[in-house]
C-alpha cells in the first residue's frame, strides 16, 4: 500500500473526511514519528508495533564500480518489530 492509496482508503473509510485532510493527517503521523526517530525516541503502537534506532558501527566497505575500499560511516537506521496483534493477524489463515 501506497501512501496515497492509504489517503484514499482513509476517505473511503470515513466519510466526513475530504483528501486534503486526510493527506495532512497521514502527513502529521509520519512526521510525528519521524520526529520522535531522530531525536533518539521509542515510538510505540499498541497491538500494531514498535520503531526504534539501531546504531550501525563504522566499517570498510568496498565502491562497486572500481572495488576500491571505502570507510562507512557510522549511522542511526531505523527499525521496526512487529507487536503480537499484528503477528498474530497475519499468521491467522
Amino acid at each position: 500500500m501506497t501512501r496515497s492509496e492509504l489517503v484514499q482508503r482513509l476517505t473511503q473509510l470515513n466519510s466526513h473526511l475530504t483528501v486534503a485532510q486526510a493527506e495532512k493527517s497521514v502527513s502529521i503521523i509520519l512526521d510525528e514519528i519521524t520526529s520522535a526517530l531522530a531525536k533518539g525516541c521509542r515510538v510505540e503502537l499498541r497491538g500494531f508495533g514498535v520503531f526504534t534506532t539501531r546504531d550501525r558501527r563504522s566499517r570498510l566497505g568496498r565502491n562497486p564500480r572500481t572495488g576500491q575500499p571505502v570507510k562507512v560511516e557510522p549511522k542511526k537506521v531505523p527499525f521496526f518489530k512487529a507487536g503480537k496483534q499484528l503477528r498474530d493477524r497475519l499468521n491467522t489463515r
